[in-house]
Formats: structure tokens, C-alpha cells, sequence
């Protein structure tokens, strides 16, 4: 690894930077266009990291750059959890993309008190969720891509044990693990996420998609994430390469979800809109066969929550 600069050999954000600036490559059938850095818009507030100070990261042979991604409005009381766990990773090529959604509520503060630590953030209004993650899939540089809540944190190994896993099936698109559900206090409520398969998976979202990791190769094949839809828009984006997915899973606890994300709450919206993700994707032969499958994935929701 030639050019290389360790800034802090503290964080996992610091060890491996270069002041050689990325080649930005926008093929003509890729689904969306690429940015090093987010073109200006009217509404942003301010931008900072290290890529604004001439810093970048890339990826290298066994060591491939992962993109870690954080949008969040108005998360200041967990956003330091989440930031404190990916600059803590073990793992020393790690890419941390924070985008804000214009915050009001102090959650500025934390983003600039590492800001020498995160790579690139931006805060202005934007449209929800998609929106924000669609923004740093432009402007990542990472061979892969993780999404972690604002009120989401990693266990301290998860990108070491993700890469390992990587490293050994050069094939695979889509990694997920498994997650706990806990408290805003961080006791556990609940473990979740299994191995994907298709079957299960056009029916329902069986896979922790919280901290797992996709190919950017995913984004360039099938686009990105669409923003109308509010609190589903991953499971549609997955149900777009249908069962020519190429998945694999690590066994472990790797991440924890504070329960009360987007996720999490309005049932009958959650359901609605993945009864319109599999419409959209023509995951099974009917409307009908759609329809039963929603009401199924529906009741086993409920029996997995109450019992």
C-alpha cells in the first residue's frame, strides 16, 4: 500500500488515508450518477470530514474500503453511540458518511466533534430516509456499503467479521448477520436476522438489514432506493434482483437496533408498503398470491411480537 497516511492509529477512520483524490468513473448504463463531492444545493448548511480537508480512503487487495452510512434528523441523545462504533471498528478501512437532514436540535454539535474522524457529511433538507441513503450511495467510494440508524450501534469486531466472511465468497452481492432488538438502554429485547433465501424473502424481509452490507456493483445494476416509498424502500430495492441474489450471511451478533426507527412503528403502513414493494417487483404469479402472502407475513409479525 503505497501513499499511505495514518492520521490516528486510534480510530478505524484514520489508519488508512491518502491525499491521492478518487477518479469518479460514470459508466453510461450505471443507474445513477457519482460524486465526489455532493454538488451544491440551496438549503445545505454547511459540509465538513475529511474528504473536504483533501483526506480519501480506497480500497486494496484483501482490505477492500467500506462505506459506512448514517443519515439522522434530530437524533442527537444516540448519534455519538452510532459514530463512536464504526470509529472504534477494528477493522482499519473503513469509509463513515454522515448525511443530516437539516437537525435543529443540537445534532450538529456531535457531528463536529468528529469531524476530523468522519469522512464526509452534509447537512440540508431532504425527503426522508431514501433520499439521504440515495445521497451517500453517490457519494461513496467504498467497494461495499452498510446502512447503520442514527440510534444503531455496531459490535466491535462487525466489519472485521463482515470482511472475512467477503474475502472468502468473491461472488457475493449482499451480506447481512444477525441483530438485537434492544432498549433505548441498550437491554435486549430480541434477536433477529437469518440466512436469506428466496422463498422466505419474497414474502417478507427475513434479513437484519440494519448494518449489513451491499456491493456497490448492486447500485449500479438495479439503482437506487426509491423515495416513495417511506419505511420499505430497502426491502424493494433487495426484491429487485429477485432470487438472482447473491447473498451471504455471517452467524453473530453484529449489530444492535434501538427499538423505535422508522421501522418500527405504524404496522399497518409497514405492511402496505410491502405489499406494494412485491406488486412493484412482480414477486409472485398474482395479486392475489401478493395479497395472502402480506396477510401471512402479517399475522407471523404479530404472533413473533405478542407471543
Amino acid at each position: 500500500m503505497t501513499n499511505v497516511i495514518c492520521l490516528d492509529n486510534n480510530y478505524s477512520t484514520t489508519r488508512l488515508v491518502t491525499k491521492e483524490k478518487p477518479y469518479i468513473v460514470n459508466n453510461p448504463n450505471d443507474k445513477f450518477k457519482k460524486f465526489l463531492f455532493f454538488p451544491t444545493v440551496e438549503g445545505k448548511v454547511v459540509e465538513g470530514g475529511l474528504r473536504v480537508k483533501g483526506y480519501f480512503k480506497k480500497t486494496y487487495k484483501d482490505k477492500p474500503l467500506i462505506s459506512i452510512v448514517t443519515a439522522v434528523f434530530n437524533g442527537k441523545d444516540y448519534l455519538e453511540d452510532a459514530i463512536l462504533s464504526v470509529i472504534n471498528q477494528t477493522y482499519d478501512n473503513v469509509e463513515h458518511i454522515i448525511i443530516d437532514g437539516g437537525s435543529t436540535d443540537g445534532t450538529l454539535d456531535i457531528i463536529k466533534k468528529y469531524t476530523d474522524k468522519i469522512d464526509y457529511w452534509i447537512s440540508e433538507k431532504d425527503k426522508g430516509i431514501y433520499d439521504a441513503w440515495n445521497k451517500a450511495v453517490q457519494i461513496s467510494c467504498g467497494q461495499w456499503i452498510g446502512f447503520l440508524g442514527a440510534d444503531d450501534f455496531y459490535e466491535l469486531n462487525a466489519i472485521q467479521m463482515y470482511v472475512e466472511n467477503i474475502n472468502q465468497y468473491t461472488e457475493v452481492e449482499f451480506i447481512s448477520s444477525q441483530s438485537y432488538f434492544c432498549t433505548k438502554d441498550k437491554k435486549i429485547i430480541r434477536k433477529i436476522g437469518k440466512p436469506w433465501n428466496w422463498k422466505d424473502f419474497s414474502i417478507y424481509m427475513n434479513v437484519a438489514h440494519s448494518g449489513s452490507l451491499h456491493h456497490k456493483s448492486l447500485y449500479e445494476k438495479y439503482g437506487i432506493y426509491d423515495i416513495n416509498f417511506k419505511v420499505c424502500g430497502d426491502y424493494d430495492f433487495l426484491l429487485r434482483a429477485g432470487n438472482k441474489l447473491k447473498v451471504g450471511f455471517v452467524n453473530q451478533i453484529l449489530c444492535n437496533m434501538r427499538i423505535g426507527g422508522i421501522s418500527h412503528g405504524g404496522t399497518s403502513k409497514i405492511f402496505k408498503e410491502i405489499f406494494q414493494a412485491k406488486l412493484k417487483n412482480n414477486t409472485r404469479p398474482t395479486y392475489l398470491h401478493i395479497y395472502i402472502d402480506t396477510l401471512w407475513a402479517r399475522l407471523k409479525w404479530v404472533i413473533r411480537k405478542y407471543y
